[in-house]
């Protein structure tokens, strides 16, 4: 697949906390339109929100994630047909699995796709896995078809992701069961920076490359160490610096193969949100100069 300049980018905005519309905290939405950040790159973008169809509504919440998911995937699939880069923000790591679907009904089931997972936590928890129960540990497992098909399948994701083709770095924080499931497959488990557990980013990034047609960079901003992230529910201490992940972002995009990019779970609310915010946006703005600098796929 030929590496393209990006001459447009589409936004999705997602404004649901799960399936549930954002009231309190609209996950930093209104202040990254404020800021102009979307446009600091030079890329022309067009700007959407999924709306989920209330009429529709399970009272099964992976059902739910999938029926919003599938209204991600359309506005992912039109805008990839029309050439367009994607940019999610707002929302949280349960959406990550609409931007997949999308990019399998433009490029088809059979395109090879690879994911490249920035989170403190892998989120690859099964329904029977979980110790909480909490459907936000899911969405990569439901990605790679191991748990709730009807949340895949709603998402339009087709084809479950092969694992080989699962990238994560950092993951500091695994259940135990949850990194055994990691540990049978052939998930990837990369370093942020040097000094951090894992594999060599920059070799890890280049091997999925050579075997993918294009990437999905998604960064949940809680891979960020704790002083960056102090409004967020799931903040983890003993993270990388915003530094470390701007480079590693940069080896990302320096493939040529990113299709979509996504930043996630940005608590905007609370006393430090305007901490939080600030390193949003700063990633947000490195990350699209990056893109805009090596092209996509």
């Amino acid at each position: 697949m030929t590496h393209n300049p990006i001459k447009g980018l589409q936004v999705i905005g997602v404004r649901y906390r799960q399936s549930t519309p954002a009231i309190e905290d609209e996950r930093a939405l209104d202040a990254y339109l404020s800021s102009g950040v979307y446009a600091s790159a030079e890329i022309p973008f067009e700007y959407e929100e999924p709306v989920f169809p209330e009429a529709r509504r399970s009272p099964d919440e992976p059902t739910n994630l999938g029926l919003l998911a599938g209204k991600i995937a359309e506005i992912t699939s039109r805008a990839r047909q029309e050439g367009k880069a994607i940019l999610m923000t707002g929302g949280d790591c349960n959406h990550m699995t609409g931007v997949l679907g999308g990019l399998q009904d433009a490029h088809g089931a059979d395109a090879r796709i690879g994911l490249v997972w920035f989170d403190a936590h892998g989120d690859f928890n099964t329904s029977k896995t979980t110790l909480s129960g909490m459907l936000g540990g899911m969405p990569v497992a439901v990605a790679a078809g191991l748990t709730y098909p009807q949340w895949r399948i709603g998402a339009h994701i087709a084809a479950p992701l092969p694992t080989d083709r699962i990238l994560m770095v950092d993951v500091r924080n695994l259940d135990e069961a949850e990194e055994r499931l990691i540990r049978v497959t052939s998930v990837t488990i990369a370093a942020p920076a040097p000094g951090f557990p894992g594999e060599d980013l920059a070799v890890s990034v280049d091997r999925l490359a050579k075997q993918c047609d294009l990437l999905y960079l998604h960064i949940d901003a809680d891979i960020l160490d704790a002083r960056y992230t102090p409004t967020h529910g799931t903040r983890e201490l003993h993270g990388p610096s915003l530094e470390q992940v701007e480079v590693a972002v940069e080896t990302v995009m320096a493939t040529g193969k990113v299709a979509a990019f996504a930043l996630v779970s940005v608590y905007y609310q609370g006393e430090g949100k305007e901490i939080m915010l600030d390193a949003a946006i700063q990633l947000l703005r490195s990350g699209l100069h990056s893109w805009e600098q090596h092209g996509m796929a």
